[in-house]
């Protein structure tokens, strides 16, 4: 029983050292401003995450606005269930490049979007906007990584972005508040498991 006792109370004192950390962080974490999160590397996930970000911002009453890069006109149980929400969505439409094979017209879809992205960045009713997988337009040099970096520093004060995709550029990274990279362990398509709607769409 002592020894339960003792286990209990060298538990509490740990805890409450915690709690007083926390508490600290807490009270010292007073900047309102809007966040550029960045959400990149080679794991599975990463536009789930910034849609769930959406979810999440819809679900406190703010206004969003997603932007698909790279995504083609097909099903997307995202877009289906955040546009009857009021989400307004703007899809690039060209799809994958390895299946347009056709850079002009991926370029220029891309400058479309980007066009309408930098709209959206000078936004201030917008609250939280999702550049979805726009990292491989900067990779491609379909956008200009200077112009990018110049319309995300610039967009009003209390908007949050979220940017997603594979290889971020470093100047995105240096700018952004917060970044995640999400890591491969093991993937269901490298075992030939078919991508599932619902699951992967």
């Amino acid at each position: 029983m002592t020894d339960q006792t003792d286990d209990n109370k060298r538990h509490k004192t740990r805890m409450q050292q915690q709690k007083a950390k926390v508490d600290e962080r807490v009270a010292n974490a007073q900047i309102e401003k809007g966040i550029l999160i960045v959400i990149t590397g080679n794991g599975k996930g990463k536009s789930t995450s910034g849609f769930g970000t959406v979810a999440r911002a819809v679900g406190h009453g703010l206004k969003a606005t997603v932007v698909q890069y790279v995504k083609g006109t097909w099903p997307c149980g995202e877009r289906d269930l955040l546009s009857k929400l009021g989400v307004e969505f703007h899809v690039m439409g060209t799809g994958f490049t390895w299946e347009t094979q056709d850079k002009e017209k991926d370029q220029a879809a891309a400058l479309k979007a980007w066009e309408f992205s930098k709209r959206c960045l000078q936004d201030p009713n917008i609250d939280l906007l999702l550049l979805d997988e726009i990292t491989y337009m900067l990779t491609y040099k379909y956008l200009a990584v200077d112009d990018v970096v110049a319309a995300l520093s610039a967009r009003p004060a209390t908007q949050n972005v979220v940017i997603t995709g594979r290889a971020c550029h470093r100047a995105i990274i240096d700018i952004a508040d917060t970044v995640s990279e999400v890591r491969p362990i093991k993937h269901a398509f490298d075992n030939g498991i078919k991508a599932q709607k619902g699951i992967d769409w």
